[in-house]
C-alpha cells in the first residue's frame, strides 16, 4: 500500500496515508465537537484570506526565520491555549476556527517526489475517519461520496490559499518590511513577560514606501491584510489577560516559539 511521505509532517499530522477506495471501502466519519490536539497549541497557521476575520480576536503574526507564516496566536506561550479547554472543546462557540484546523484530518500531499501530483491523504491517527459502523460514507460502490468530494474540493481550495499567502510573504520580504517582533507585558508587581521569536510588519518602513509601491499594494489587496495584522497586535495584551484569568502563565517567562507549517 502507498504511504505518503512521512518525514517532516506538518502540525498536527501524526502520519499520512493516501486515501483509497479500495483499501478504505467502509471507512466512514465521525462527527466531533472537539479538538484535543488544539488544546495545548498557542500558533496556528493562517492563510492571507483568514486575516479580516482573524485580526479581531487573536494577533495575527509571522514566524521566525528565512520562510516565515502568518499564524493567529491562541496564546503567548507554548502549552497554552485561551480559547479551548484541557479537553478540546471552544471555550467560546462563536470562535472563527482558522482552516488549517478545520483541514485536519485530511491534506494533499506528494506520494512521489518526483511528481508534481497531489493525492488526498489523511492522519490514520485521528479517531474521525475510520471504518466505523456508523456515519456517513467516503465511498460509495467504489466511487468517492459527495462528502469526500467536498473534502478534497475544500483541500484543494486550501492549497490555492496556502500560494496566495507565500506570494504575499514574498512580496513583504522583498519590500524589506518585516522585522523581529518584541512585546514586554508587566503584570502588577511583577516580572515583565518579554515576548520574541516572531517577525511583524515595520510600521516606519511601511510608511516610507513610495507612492507608486503603496498604491501597488492597495490595488492587489495587500495594504488591507498588512493593516489587518497591524491592528490585531493590539490584542496581545488581552490574550495575556485570559491566560492570568485562566492560570494559564508558566512560572518563568519564555519566548515565544515559532511555528511552521506546510
Amino acid at each position: 500500500m502507498a504511504t505518503a511521505p512521512q518525514n517532516q509532517l506538518p502540525l498536527f499530522y501524526n502520519q499520512l496515508e493516501p486515501l483509497s477506495s479500495q483499501t478504505h471501502a467502509e471507512f466512514r466519519v465521525r462527527a466531533t465537537n472537539v479538538a484535543p490536539f488544539l488544546a495545548k497549541q498557542h500558533a496556528v497557521p493562517l492563510t492571507v484570506e483568514e486575516f479580516p476575520l482573524v485580526q479581531r480576536r487573536m494577533p495575527i503574526v509571522f514566524s521566525a526565520g528565512d520562510d516565515p507564516v502568518p499564524l493567529a496566536l491562541m496564546a503567548l506561550n507554548e502549552g497554552y491555549n485561551v480559547f479551548f479547554n484541557d479537553d478540546g472543546s471552544m471555550i467560546d462557540d462563536e470562535l472563527y476556527v482558522p482552516a488549517y484546523v478545520r483541514r485536519y484530518p485530511y491534506m494533499l500531499a506528494k506520494l512521489r517526489p518526483d511528481s508534481d501530483e497531489l493525492s488526498l491523504c489523511f492522519d490514520p491517527t485521528s479517531d474521525t475517519i475510520g471504518a466505523f459502523e456508523d456515519g456517513p460514507r467516503l465511498f460509495e460502490n467504489g466511487e468517492p461520496t459527495e462528502l469526500t468530494k467536498g473534502i478534497l474540493g475544500f483541500t484543494e481550495q486550501f492549497e490555492q490559499a496556502g500560494q496566495r499567502t507565500g506570494q504575499f510573504l514574498k512580496e513583504l520580504k522583498d519590500a524589506g518590511l518585516l522585522m523581529d517582533g518584541e512585546v514586554s507585558i508587566q503584570p502588577d508587581g511583577a516580572q515583565p513577560f518579554v515576548y520574541r521569536g516572531f517577525q511583524m510588519v515595520n510600521e516606519e518602513k511601511l510608511a516610507d514606501l513610495r507612492g507608486d509601491q503603496l498604491r501597488k499594494m492597495s490595488q492587489s489587496g495587500m495594504l488591507p491584510l498588512i493593516y489587518a495584522h497591524l491592528f490585531s497586535l493590539s490584542l496581545m495584551r488581552d490574550i495575556f489577560a485570559r491566560q492570568v484569568s485562566q492560570q494559564k502563565l508558566p512560572q518563568q517567562p519564555q519566548p515565544l516559539a515559532a511555528q511552521s507549517a506546510n
